[in-house]
């Protein structure tokens, strides 16, 4: 069983790097060069670099981009919401983590996307611990999607991680009836995107960007996890 030490936390790199910074003009190439630089000085490896082609250290995903925008020169407008999905390999392990942030002032609509969809991720992982059906995790966060009229996007799910990047179990995130049971000691990603509009998808053709086919906001929370006999820790929180 992987300790938390084994995994590095990205927010603390996020986190210092300074909300302050995810302002009008800042482009998305500069948070990408800036984070490089925080996780190459702690001594780890931005997994996502290279990964099936992927080219830059982090994912920068922008109002309707609902995850795997990938960064470059556009800059950043009063108004929109990005969501920065960061993963370190560090010590033999990878961990995974990813959070919305706002830019500027937004309106009162998308900061309650933002909420929600943090508090969608809180409640998934409320559910987990030894003997939970994975299951549980999908209806505890459409429940509270709904309450609030937003969609829960269902072709992006969670996964294990740790000595691998992805792996097994797979987490949906919408209602289902998938079989299995949480196991103690399994580390994976609970990582919700919700959307005000549609929660389809369209792939732009550098194959990694998905953006909701109704240009409406997404936003995505996301955290590694690990499973115990009497809950879950959560690795990604500092």
């Amino acid at each position: 069983m992987p300790s938390e030490e084994a995994f590095h936390c990205p927010s603390k790199e996020i986190g210092g790097f300074g909300e302050s910074k995810y302002e009008p003009s800042v482009t998305t190439d500069e948070i990408d060069k800036a984070v490089h630089k925080m996780i190459i000085d702690a001594g780890a490896y931005p997994s996502p670099l290279g990964y099936g082609g992927f080219p830059k250290s982090v994912c920068t995903s922008v109002n309707e981009c609902m995850c795997h925008g990938i960064p470059d020169s556009r800059e950043l407008q009063d108004g929109d919401i990005i969501n920065i999905d960061v993963t370190v390999y560090l010590n033999g392990y990878h961990g995974d983590t990813s959070k919305t942030f706002i830019c500027g002032e937004v309106d009162e609509a998308s900061k309650r996307l933002v909420k929600v969809t943090e508090e969608c991720l809180l409640r998934g992982i409320s559910t987990c611990k030894h003997g939970t059906s994975f299951k549980k995790i999908g209806r505890r966060i459409s429940e509270h999607a709904e309450r609030h009229g937003l969609g829960v996007v269902e072709c992006f799910v969670g996964h294990g991680v740790g000595r691998v990047f992805h792996s097994e179990p797979i987490i949906y995130h919408q209602r289902n009836n998938k079989p299995g049971q949480m196991v103690e000691g399994q580390t994976f990603t609970i990582e919700p995107i919700l959307s005000m509009g549609s929660i389809d998808c369209d792939m732009w053709d550098d194959g990694w960007t998905a953006v909701t086919s109704d240009g409406s906001l997404a936003a995505q929370f996301e955290h590694t996890i690990l499973i115990t006999r009497t809950g879950a820790e959560i690795l990604t929180k500092c």
